[in-house]
């Protein structure tokens, strides 16, 4: 009797679990579905706004800034919540390549996520960590806080060229992980332009070109970790459907051992009934 007590007691135990489980599933199903639409809609702003940077360079090259390779600095984009797989091992192993071959160079490691802030903490690149966003609305906040920081890592690099900044990250392109330099905008010197006539600016070139980068390094951002997060998500879906399926074939295989056991029960009962009627049927 208590034996399957204790296995009715370990079900109830994992019917519940499967019930937060669950939730937790389809809250992420939710975000999947609205970060795809906030991604669709960052893609087709980025690529209008590469296209007008490209179109300005072609027709003003002179307004080219010269590229210069600084300190390295990796922005790795790893997940605030568990439950996502495998996600922050792919971005450990591309980040540790990556350190090895650009260790001369002093490199430096901003990480957002506390999971995956958590297995780079012993790490002596680490420069800062921030909380990742949990949701699309925590994107803006979270990425002020990235900003902020390589503001002022750049203030403490006074001499040599600006930091070389690097984004690492999962793409929902190819379902594994990139590394995406931040640069402005490159264009091929045999690149013809697509119209005939420049374009009329109320700036100079130099200036409109320095304030369409900010810009567009600023969506570019957002499209990445719009893009991140839409990953993660995806991997705790994922992830969670492959655990709620092993806790509900746990629980059906204890669900047969107590039927087999409350089987034993009742034919014991059985027994003892068949025992007691024959004792009173004897003078």
């Amino acid at each position: 009797m208590s034996k399957r007590r204790n296995i009715e007691a370990h079900i109830r135990s994992l019917e519940e679990i499967c019930e937060i489980m669950s939730a937790m599933k389809n809250l992420a199903v939710m975000e999947t579905q609205k970060l795809t639409r906030l991604l669709s809609a960052q893609e087709r702003v980025v690529s209008t706004m590469h296209a007008a940077g490209t179109d300005l360079l072609t027709c003003y090259p002179e307004a080219r800034p010269p590229r210069e390779e600084g300190k390295p600095l990796y922005l790795v984009i790893g997940s605030e919540r568990g439950f996502c797989g495998d996600y922050n091992d792919q971005l450990l192993a591309t980040v540790q390549e990556r350190l090895q071959v650009v260790s001369d160079k002093d490199p430096a490691l901003l990480t957002v996520g506390r999971k995956f802030a958590a297995r780079v903490s012993e790490n002596p690149y680490v420069v800062a960590s921030i909380e990742g966003p949990s949701v699309a609305e925590d994107v803006q906040s979270v990425m002020i806080q990235v900003m902020d920081h390589v503001q002022e890592l750049r203030s403490r690099e006074t001499s040599g060229p600006p930091l070389t900044i690097t984004v690492v990250s999962h793409v929902v392109e190819t379902g594994g992980v990139k590394a995406q330099a931040l640069r402005p905008f490159e264009v091929s010197p045999d690149r013809t332009a697509r119209f005939s006539d420049s374009p009329l600016l109320n700036l100079p070139p130099r200036v409109f070109l320095a304030e369409l980068v900010d810009l567009y390094i600023f969506s570019l951002l957002h499209q990445i970790f719009y893009s991140a997060l839409l990953a993660e998500n995806r991997a705790r879906v994922s992830h969670l459907e492959g655990a709620i399926q092993r806790l509900e074939k746990e629980a059906s295989e204890l669900e047969r051992k107590r039927n087999v056991l409350r089987q034993e029960e009742i034919t014991q009962e059985i027994e003892l009934l068949m025992l007691g009627a024959e004792r009173l049927r004897r003078p």
